[in-house]
């Protein structure tokens, strides 16, 4: 059985989800197809609009076969962090064949060149990265300038746009996770269609960026959810209504800012500096800005700067509020790739699938979780407890259990 495997957030799976779905099946003439996809918390450190639950729920409904979740301390990380864990577990399988993902270039053959050379981790790039980054810009703009120091010849095309093209990035680090991990698993890239990644408005009939639906969820939360379902396959929209009746949907960041600010207030900037990336003195510009803050997305916009994105300070916030130290992550060693593969769902096909990858994987799979823990796997259920916390108070105390008794969802379809 072919297997193609992809990387997903779907927060909320929409119909351009669909699209990238149907066309890797497609592109790699597979049989069967193998998720693997972030929990409560994402790439760019902020709460998933709706569980890990309900989102996979939504992906087996569109037709994925199998759901497996990264685990957090990949899942919230940069691109390169992101990228090696996802690949790491689909590599770990032993089942996946290709990987597939969506990128706004849609060549797949400057991606891999590149990462050829830069999976050798050569100085000259390395000391380009450290110029950028010495100058004051993000980590994302400060990479995209060292590769094009670095290969002239492509940033008149592929990468003139590199640093602002958030899947070339991600495409680019899985393929260097492939090479890193001498993978056999072949990568495969489809054209990003419609709506960019960061893209808030909407500017087609059918197609529109999860930003632009999460916007809109948020901005007519008094009014249903009508204005997303021309933009979402009907099992999602249904799923979310169910999540929207159940009082689990919309969470957004603001639902924990009390918590981080009880975090964030009963610290020195001295127990700060023990969080996981903070450093430069950042802590000192997050306690400043938190007195005249009114809110999360306040806080954001007063301590963000040229090189300090939105997006890595959401990540700084969620590390506070969780109390991942750097004593923590060395505990983990991130370097050495996941310690588990956790199933979040299947369905008929997926569960042939899952009796192949218990006996052709590398790590131990996990459907229920045991009384003892990997340090990784008690940071996710953690992150389950903290997820629960932006719930009504009706259900926090069940939700906050949810890690130990929800058991992976099974849908009886093909």
């Amino acid at each position: 059985m072919k297997t193609v495997g992809i990387v997903v957030e779907y927060n909320p799976l929409h119909n351009g989800h669909t699209y990238h779905f149907t066309e890797a099946k497609k592109q790699t003439a597979s049989d069967a197809v193998v998720a693997v996809m972030s929990g409560h918390f994402l790439q760019r450190g902020e709460p998933a609009i709706v569980n890990k639950w309900a989102r996979a729920e939504m992906a087996l409904h569109m037709g994925v076969d199998l759901v497996l979740e990264i685990p957090f301390v990949y899942a919230t990380q940069n691109a390169e962090q992101f990228a090696f864990g996802s690949i790491a577990t689909l590599h770990a399988t032993g089942i996946v064949d290709e990987v597939c993902f969506g990128s706004e270039s849609g060549d797949i053959a400057w991606i891999e060149k590149l990462a050829a050379v830069l999976a050798e981790e050569p100085l000259a790039f390395q000391e380009a990265l450290h110029k950028g980054l010495a100058q004051g810009w993000s980590y994302p703009a400060a990479y995209g300038a060292a590769i094009q120091a670095l290969f002239p010849s492509l940033a008149a095309d592929a990468l003139q746009d590199y640093a602002a093209e958030p899947n070339n990035i991600l495409g680019l680090n899985y393929c260097l996770a492939l090479h890193r991990l001498q993978s056999p698993m072949r990568p495969v890239t489809i054209k990003r269609q419609k709506a960019g990644y960061h893209q808030e408005t909407v500017t087609d009939q059918h197609i529109a960026s999860a930003t632009a639906l999460r916007k809109l969820i948020v901005d007519h939360a008094n009014d249903g959810l009508h204005t997303i379902r021309p933009y979402v396959p009907p099992s999602t929209f249904e799923i979310l209504q169910a999540e929207k009746t159940a009082g689990r949907f919309p969470l957004t960041w603001e639902r924990f800012y009390p918590y981080l600010q009880h975090q964030l207030l009963t610290r020195w900037p001295g127990e700060l500096t023990a969080i996981h990336e903070m450093n430069e003195g950042i802590e000192h510009r997050i306690l400043q800005a938190l007195p005249r803050s009114t809110s999360f997305d306040d806080l954001i916009e007063t301590v963000k700067t040229k090189r300090y994105t939105w997006a890595r300070i959401q990540r700084l916030l969620l590390y506070s509020m969780l109390n991942l130290t750097r004593s923590k992550m060395a505990a983990i060693n991130v370097k050495q790739g996941p310690a588990y593969i956790r199933v979040l769902g299947f369905n008929r096909t997926g569960q042939h699938l899952l009796k192949r990858m218990k006996k052709a994987s590398s790590l131990p799979v996990i459907t229920r979780i045991a009384k003892d823990k990997h340090p990784m796997l008690m940071l996710d259920v953690q992150a389950g407890a903290l997820y629960a916390l932006g719930l009504p108070e009706t259900l926090r105390q069940n939700e906050m259990q949810r890690e130990y008794w929800q058991p992976p969802l099974h849908l009886d379809h093909a």
